[in-house]
Order: structure tokens, then sequence, then C-alpha cells
């Protein structure tokens, strides 16, 4: 999705893999592994480190809780990256079982969205701005807070490339440091 989206795309997996690139995604999966694989290869550091110098990072499901601030139903010491001043409900859609796919306006485009375990954003700062939200409940699934961007769903299940788009214009307008 991020090469069609125009981006060179590699995988970060080491500390100085993260210093040679000018954006991150972090991907969906499972928060407290994330948390835990982030701890284990020394990632975590280097990775706040990164986000509080600036550098671009959009995190879709798993990877929205990974960027916020604050959890709720996380395990007991789960640990974030931080940037987003929200806060992530895990699961909050439901079980495995209650995935779902639904239409919703993500920054002033209807996009098609699917929901798999998803978290949503109970609340966000003032600096946050919401960029989409779906039902039930008008949730909010869709942020940005300056160069970071976080969806509770996953863009790259839908073949439709217009949130990486919209990720690797964020990338670009700040310029290529690395």
């Amino acid at each position: 999705m991020l090469q069609e989206a125009g981006a060179s795309a590699v995988a970060v997996r080491r500390p100085a893999e993260l210093e040679a690139v000018d954006g991150l995604v972090i991907p969906g999966g499972e928060s407290t592994t994330m948390w835990k694989l982030a701890e284990t290869f020394d990632m975590l550091e280097p990775l706040r480190l990164r986000i509080k110098e600036g550098m671009p990072a959009y995190g879709s499901c798993a990877g929205m809780i990974m960027l916020s601030d604050r959890i709720q139903d996380g395990i007991e010491g789960q640990q974030t990256i931080g940037g987003i001043d929200m806060v992530v409900r895990r699961n909050a859609f439901g079980r495995q079982v209650d995935s779902f796919e639904s239409d919703l306006d993500f920054a002033g485009e209807r996009v098609h969205a699917v929901f798999i375990r998803a978290p949503w954003v109970e609340s966000v700062g003032a600096d946050v701005e919401v960029l989409g939200r779906a039902e039930p409940g008008d949730r909010i699934v869709a942020v940005r807070q300056g160069p970071l961007l976080a969806t509770s769903f996953h863009p790259e299940l839908t073949g439709d490339t217009r949130v990486h788009r919209y990720f690797v214009s964020m990338v670009n307008s700040r310029g290529s440091s690395r």
C-alpha cells in the first residue's frame, strides 16, 4: 500500500534501521505483543525518541494503541510509544467474531473501513484532530496530532490507498531529514 501511495517501504526491526527512515507505519496486530517485542529488541526508547523528535508515524489498530498516551483495558504494566494525546480502549468493538466493515468519513472523504477486534478512542486532547468516526455510538476511529496519524481500522485490507496517501503526504510535507 505504501509503494502504491508513492513511498519506498522498508522493514524496521532494530534501532539502526529506525534511524534510516523518514516516517514509520506501526501496523495492526496485538498491542501487548508489540510492546513486549519493542522492549525485547530495545526499540521502545528509540521509537519514543524519534516520535518526540517529530518523525511522522501512522498506527493502524494495534498501532493506534501504541501511539496513544493512555490505554484503557490494557494488561497490567502495558506501555506504549505514546505521542498522541488520547485515551484508547483496547478491543472496544468486541472480540474477533465481532469484526465488521463499514463506510465512514475520513478526513472529508468517504472510505470503506475494516475493523478487526478494533480499539476506539475514548477521549482526545485539545491538539488532536478527529478525522473519522464510526457507529455504534459515533466512536472516534481516526485521529491526527501533528505528524502522527492513527486509525482503529485496517485500510490496507480494502485496496484503497487514500489513507496511506494521506500519511505519505504528511511525511513528504516534512521533507527528508535522513
